[in-house]
């Protein structure tokens, strides 16, 4: 009898531990779903030149963006690339649209984004490269820059000028802003007309480029320069720099990995799928968005770091 007692105390404990188990489970909630926890998925972009706040076509791209991620979806207009930077910086916007020097910038500031994707034109281009171009033998190689004018764009000016400068001071190469070799032009295009004529043996330029580094000739300064009269044959391409991709569309990095999937998915079949929403989206370049990855953009941040050292 005693034996029986012990027995039947153990199987009522038993259906006591389960009972408070299933109870237990059924009043502790599941773990919140990603779309719960941010709410509204806020996408930032600057306003475009005299547009104000508006974005075109903006109820056509919330809802592609809302139907990729089965969320609400808010756009938010900056008024600059710095104010978009602080912005998801701070993480008032997870998802933002930047050009190359942009999307480096906010990645010194915080360490917290990583590209997703980034256009390609329609020749396949996905970035630019800096150039150094002669004509009729005018400079023989970079080497002799020292002893030559070399014209070169505004301070401001990325192809033309910021990216060269960190580009060859990365390389060893002794050159500044300043460099008394340097003729600097009003314009990208007055430093084409100097190598037109006799004011400038050498020109920075650019030229787009594809992944696979070849250059996509259909655009850039070699072209111009055919276009404006001087005969190929006496142009010759002395040095060109790394790739400076096109600015991406980034995330921050703490988003989550569904979410960074849906909207990879979303976007690099948006061109093919849905091209009206692709043309709103993005006007520049129209072949469609290809992966891309942080290492996309070290010779952006090689431009970032160098501005930035020049002005402490």
């Amino acid at each position: 009898m005693a034996r029986r007692g012990k027995t039947a105390a153990r199987q009522a404990v038993k259906v006591c531990a389960a009972a408070l188990a299933a109870f237990g489970a059924a009043s502790c909630p599941a773990r919140a779903d990603w779309r719960d926890e941010i709410g509204t998925f806020r996408i930032g972009v600057v306003a475009e030149p005299g547009g104000g706040n508006t974005v075109p076509g903006l109820a056509r791209l919330t809802e592609a963006y809302a139907n990729a991620l089965g969320m609400k979806v808010e756009f938010v207009v900056a008024r600059d690339y710095a104010a978009l930077i602080e912005a998801q910086a701070s993480g008032r916007v997870q998802y933002a649209v930047y050009s190359a020097l942009a999307y480096a910038t906010a990645s010194e500031r915080c360490g917290c984004v990583e590209p997703l994707v980034a256009p390609v034109d329609a020749d396949g281009a996905v970035g630019i490269r800096s150039i150094l171009v002669t004509r009729d033998g005018r400079l023989p190689d970079l080497a002799a820059m020292a002893s030559h004018r070399i014209a070169i764009a505004p301070a401001g000016n990325v192809g033309g000028a910021l990216l060269p400068l960190a580009a060859l001071s990365a390389e060893g190469v002794k050159i500044a802003q300043d460099s008394p070799f340097l003729v600097r032009a009003a314009s990208a295009t007055a430093a084409e007309t100097m190598l037109s004529g006799d004011e400038a043996d050498g020109l920075f330029g650019w030229e787009p480029a594809g992944a696979d580094g070849q250059y996509a000739h259909s655009d850039g300064t070699v072209a111009r320069l055919k276009a404006a009269g001087i005969p190929g044959a006496s142009l010759r391409v002395l040095w060109t720099s790394g790739l400076l991709r096109y600015g991406p569309h980034a995330v921050r990095s703490d988003l989550d990995p569904e979410a960074k999937r849906r909207l990879t998915v979303f976007l690099t079949n948006l061109k093919s799928q849905t091209p009206d929403v692709y043309d709103l989206l993005e006007s520049t370049h129209p072949g469609g968005f290809a992966p891309a990855a942080s290492k996309d953009y070290a010779t952006a941040l090689a431009i970032v770091r160098r501005e930035a050292a020049g002005q402490e």
